[in-house]
């Protein structure tokens, strides 16, 4: 059961076409967009935003956990399927610690 080499770099081929990953230079990229996303929540410290200061801080949280889940977690590259169980899982988890804190809100409240 010997395999020559054609043979074996053509099983390795058919490897190669799976990884739909990003190169070195759009990491690199994804990484600058991060880091200008941090700098403008950190910024937020020393500028006034007024009324804004949460909202801002919030949408920025949420665009930033997406460029992450989408390229460093290769949601962006992978399969639908997979994409839409993790999205689901996650909405399903807010949603329930939402319930968990109106239910303890209202108990409070009594």
């Amino acid at each position: 059961m010997s395999t020559t080499t054609s043979e074996t770099h053509v099983e390795h081929e058919g490897h190669e076409g799976h990884d739909h990953g990003l190169s070195d230079v759009g990491y690199i990229k994804v990484a600058l967009l991060l880091a200008v996303l941090t700098a403008v929540e950190v910024s937020t410290y020393y500028v006034d935003f007024g009324p804004f200061f949460i909202p801002v801080l919030l949408i920025l949280m949420v665009v930033k956990f997406f460029i992450v889940a989408s390229y460093f977690m290769h949601l962006k590259f992978d399969s639908k399927i997979f994409t839409w169980m993790f999205y689901m899982g996650l909405f399903l988890a807010v949603g329930v610690y939402a319930a968990f804190l109106a239910t303890f809100k209202f108990f409070l409240a009594s």
